[in-house]
């Protein structure tokens, strides 16, 4: 394959560092071609269309990643297949998968997503949830039962659950609870210890075994010795235990009963401690799952209640198959989930004080150019060149030179409180772009009648050949 790469005047010698790099590795040959601009950002397919040439022994023309717009005019001038590359040159390795194997992905962590009071929700409420837990990555719905009070529409629940395709559990330590859902097809009971013991036998299902107390793994071992005399497959819960109540403890225990049980099934409750501490919660499923993936816990129960761990599904769906791949290839789980990384992005871009005072002398239009870095916005037409902090002083420095129509007062208010929120969590931000939450960005909608100006004018902006 031959690849043409389009950029600007800045960023071509840290482009061609990176392709000297990559060609050899993956065996391409590439050519770079540096337009008569400076910030590669600027380009629009159109322009690019009026002033690139195209080598006829090209197969692929990749253009930077923020080049936007329609690609068709310059689809229409080659054989070659056109396409945008990632924002950031330095993201070229991941577009070209040199950081992700193929087999990235696979898991062996089985997520349990627990339905919480769920005898107080209707039917209609209880298979949306179960649907939401579904479409977020969870293999089992748990019915969380309440522990005041027996339910007695458990086997109707369970029974409209495995209609509508899903394999359910049953969070009880009530026998009766237990029997009725079960016999309705609840295929995972939790929990047994001593409490509920002799009624297991009736059951025929597999069950989580748990100590009569949290630190009391020898009532554990009793439970589980009985249920292999019976026949009864069962997974091991020492507890995970919250901060303050024995945490570093119970992490001990997981390791002493894998020690002691080296071919156990095991199942930790994460949501003790994502539910329980003031902390957002993708950081800890990370870092429990990884736990997991290390010492054999092949199945999590997460809860979904904390609005800060209200996405503990989404976010362990993610982390299984990080922490698999880390651990199964032995390379750390860096550079390989951008999904997971939510408040701050992974790294910071930035075109410095020059390219941008350059940018300032260059343009030749009115359209508002917002750039933010270095904890300073950046605010660049052709009458100004605007630095500094505080958005509301640097739009009344603004409406002193330009006059500003509302909608455009509306739209660039919008764009500096955007570009604020970057500079206060360390975040890339891009006019015109949505913010990147990792799975929690939502796409932003652009205004096509302000694009189509913003285009145009632009085009006007480019320094002449």
């Amino acid at each position: 394959m031959r690849y043409l790469f389009v950029t600007g005047k800045l960023a071509e010698p840290a482009l061609r560092a990176v392709l000297a790099d990559l060609a050899p590795r993956l065996g391409f040959e590439y050519e770079v071609a540096v337009l008569n601009i400076t910030v590669a950002a600027l380009l629009t397919p159109a322009w690019v269309a009026r002033h690139l040439t195209i080598p006829e022994d090209v197969d692929k023309v990749i253009l930077p990643g923020l080049c936007a717009g329609d690609l068709t005019p310059l689809r229409e001038r080659t054989r070659a297949v056109v396409e945008r590359g990632p924002n950031d040159l330095r993201d070229l390795p991941h577009y070209f998968g040199l950081k992700r194997r193929e087999d990235y992905g696979r898991h062996d962590i089985e997520i349990l997503a627990e339905i919480n009071f769920a005898p107080r929700l209707s039917r209609h409420d209880l298979l949306t949830q179960a649907c939401q837990f579904r479409d977020q990555g969870a293999d089992v719905i748990d019915l969380g039962c309440d522990p005041g009070g027996r339910w007695n529409g458990v086997g109707d629940a369970v029974r409209a659950l495995r209609d509508a395709g899903f394999r359910v559990s049953i969070d009880s330590m009530d026998p009766v609870e237990i029997d009725e859902a079960v016999r309705a097809g609840a295929e995972l009971v939790l929990s047994v210890n001593a409490s509920n013991l002799e009624a297991v036998r009736d059951w025929g299902v597999e069950v989580v075994v748990i100590p009569d107390t949290p630190a009391d793994l020898a009532s554990m071992e009793r439970t589980a010795e009985r249920l292999q005399t019976w026949g009864v497959p069962f997974r091991l819960d020492p507890i995970l235990e919250p901060i303050g109540f024995g945490f570093a403890a119970s992490l001990g225990r997981y390791l002493e009963t894998r020690r002691r049980h080296p071919q156990a099934e095991m199942l930790m409750g994460v949501g003790n401690l994502t539910e329980l501490t003031d902390c957002d919660s993708a950081g800890v499923n990370v870092l429990l799952a990884g736990f997991c993936q290390e010492v054999g816990i092949r199945s999590v129960l997460t809860t979904a209640v904390a609005n800060w761990a209200s996405a503990s599904v989404r976010e362990l769906d993610l982390a299984r198959r990080l922490v698999h791949h880390a651990v199964t290839h032995r390379v750390l789980p860096k550079h390989l989930e951008p999904n997971l990384v939510l408040l701050r992005d992974p790294r910071l871009r930035k075109y410095g004080a020059e390219a941008l005072a350059d940018l300032a002398r260059r343009i030749t239009d009115r359209n508002f150019r917002i750039f933010a870095e270095d904890g300073q916005l950046h605010v660049i037409n052709r009458a100004m060149h605007l630095v500094g902090d505080d958005p509301f002083e640097l739009f009344r420095q603004m409406q002193e030179r330009e006059k500003i129509d509302p909608g455009h007062a509306f739209y660039l208010g919008y764009e500096m409180a955007k570009a604020v929120t970057a500079l206060t969590l360390g975040k890339n931000y891009v006019q015109d772009q949505a913010l990147t939450w990792g799975f929690l960005t939502r796409p932003e909608a652009t205004h096509p009648p302000d694009l189509e100006q913003r285009s145009s004018d632009a085009k006007v902006s480019q320094p002449e050949e």
